[in-house]
């Protein structure tokens, strides 16, 4: 008996040692933390999910960016265009001019992507479908946290919307010049006509403005829009026009 108590294990005090018990008061406020920041997290994507899916059925009515540009000057009147609606055409030139590959990848053309990165250039490599969560849900210009909620916005729209449906929203917000919003905007404003009578020229012309609608003009010919013009009927050709 006297042997058993010798070899056995002194018992362990049920009582926490002072440090451990420090410690575990210092983490259950950061367990409170990230347990509602989870929280807030997960109630965030489903509100982010709920306007990508009220929007792939209801057009946007207006944007940030069409409500901080009508602070600075007036906005020219906006008529929603059905893609049936926009001449072939049109819609090809502004693919062929902001993401020729609209029709093969997710929302990320990776290809692109790998190339900015190889270059080391500052270009991005922003498809049609980030540039619609960008102008439909978020706000302009360079910024981490605008960046990630784009990141998030984009695959979701890509899972929620067709491809056609992606770019009849893109030409219906996009900003064709100062106040000018949404192709028949622009075809009304520089060419005295509406969308689905575009001529090929015309819609290279408007197309080649979209990376600098306050500073390029649609009345002349431009390097740009020839290249525009050319990337137009090469993917007619080749399919890369197929998905809308």
């Amino acid at each position: 008996m006297v042997l058993r108590m010798i070899l056995r294990p002194p018992a362990v005090s049920a009582k926490p040692h002072a440090g451990a018990d420090r410690r575990r008061r210092r983490i259950r406020p950061l367990r409170w933390v990230l347990a509602w920041l989870r929280w807030l997290a997960l109630r965030g994507l489903l509100l982010m999910a709920v306007l990508v899916g009220i929007y792939a059925l209801i057009n946007p009515p207006t944007t940030w960016t069409i409500v901080q540009e009508s602070r600075q000057r007036p906005i020219q009147p906006r008529e929603w265009t059905d893609i049936e609606d926009i001449a072939p055409v049109m819609r090809r030139s502004v693919v062929a001019a902001e993401d020729a590959n609209f029709c093969l990848h997710w929302g990320f053309d990776m290809r692109e992507i790998r190339k900015v990165v190889a270059s080391g250039s500052s270009a991005g490599a922003s498809t049609i479908t980030q540039q619609t969560a960008k102008n439909v849900f978020l706000w302009q210009g360079r910024s981490w946290p605008r960046k990630a909620l784009e990141t998030v916005y984009t695959p979701m729209i890509e899972a929620f919307w067709s491809k056609r449906r992606i770019l009849e929203v893109y030409m219906n917000v996009a900003e064709f010049g100062p106040g000018i919003f949404g192709v028949a905007a622009a075809a009304r404003e520089y060419y005295g006509t509406t969308p689905d009578r575009l001529s090929p020229v015309q819609a290279a012309r408007l197309a080649a403005i979209l990376p600098a609608p306050k500073s390029r003009s649609p009345h002349r010919a431009s390097a740009r829009s020839r290249m525009i013009a050319d990337g137009a009927a090469t993917i007619r050709i080749d399919g890369r026009a197929g998905c809308f």
